[in-house]
């Protein structure tokens, strides 16, 4: 065959801004650290501050790199949009309630009623279950209805699958776990998809690859954060109960009721923000 063939040009790299992964990774490694290292080592403690102070100087410097860079990893254009402001900043309030649900559940089996720890399992496949349903049925209503609506109503399940954490006692039943995690779950994966959409909208089609990514940075990091902050407040409060004299299991209830409150208060202002969110559908190019 002697047809011709046609060759794909392969352009090379340039202007990587290779400075500004570094910084990105070393402040972002950093600020996963800074709400654990201020709850374990203390508010005040040398850790924490250094941690802090490592930080502020990572990201001073990772400010300056983007603004010198010809292709900076994080579009500055992009990132100071309200919709991805705002969105981000809900991702943090509520996206990292999963991860540091999934671990307090086990935690708080296993000192609550540790001869049956297999039903913390069964309330973490639910709620599993619970986001890819999430995902399927709540994600695509962003389509057919004005975003933020159906993102006020995943928040609100979000919010519910918390609150029955108030209810947990010391002998939780399994029917209660699952339908804890199961509600948050279906909620988070219905937001988690909304979210995306929020992001982007308005973004002119050559900046769609660019945001992709920014936006994905961020959401990958809301989880973690949230982990961070949620998971040492719920086992911390259990080690400062026990040390004033309270039993284990008890300490465990009421940490996780104080858990809830906290979280319940993060998603109500995660509701709060999402209302302050510009109109999606049926927009202009500009959010």
């Amino acid at each position: 065959m002697t047809g011709n063939k046609e060759k794909t040009e392969r352009k090379p790299l340039t202007n990587f801004d290779g400075i500004g992964a570094v910084l990105v990774l070393i402040f972002f490694s950093l600020l996963l650290c800074v709400p654990s290292f201020g709850q374990n080592f203390g508010w005040t403690s040398t850790a924490f501050l250094g941690v802090v102070i490592a930080a502020a100087v990572s990201l001073a410097g990772l400010v300056l790199a983007e603004r010198k860079a010809a292709n900076p990893i994080l579009p500055g254009s992009f990132m100071m949009r309200k919709a991805f402001i705002l969105s981000v900043l809900v991702l943090f309030l509520t996206q990292g309630l999963m991860q540091a649900n999934m671990t307090n559940t086990i935690v708080f089996v296993n000192y609550t009623q540790p001869e049956n720890s297999v039903i913390s399992g069964y309330a973490i496949s639910v709620m599993y279950l619970g986001m890819s349903l999430g995902a399927v049925i709540l994600g695509p209503l962003a389509d057919r209805y004005e975003p933020k609506s159906v993102l006020s109503g995943s928040l609100i399940l979000t919010g519910i699958g918390c609150a029955i954490l108030l209810l947990f006692s010391l002998n939780t039943s399994v029917l209660l776990l699952m339908a804890s995690l199961g509600i948050l779950g279906f909620g988070l994966g219905g937001n988690g998809t909304i979210f995306m959409k929020v992001a982007l909208s308005g973004l002119p089609p050559e900046k769609a690859g660019a945001g992709t990514g920014t936006y994905g940075l961020f959401r990958d990091l809301a989880a973690p954060f949230g982990v961070a902050v949620f998971v040492p407040m719920f086992t911390n409060q259990i080690t400062s109960g026990i040390a004033a004299g309270a039993a284990e299991p008890a300490a465990a209830v009421s940490s996780i009721h104080s858990l809830a409150i906290a979280e319940v208060i993060c998603v109500a202002v995660g509701i709060a923000v999402i209302l302050s969110l510009p109109k999606i559908r049926n927009q202009g190019e500009n959010p």
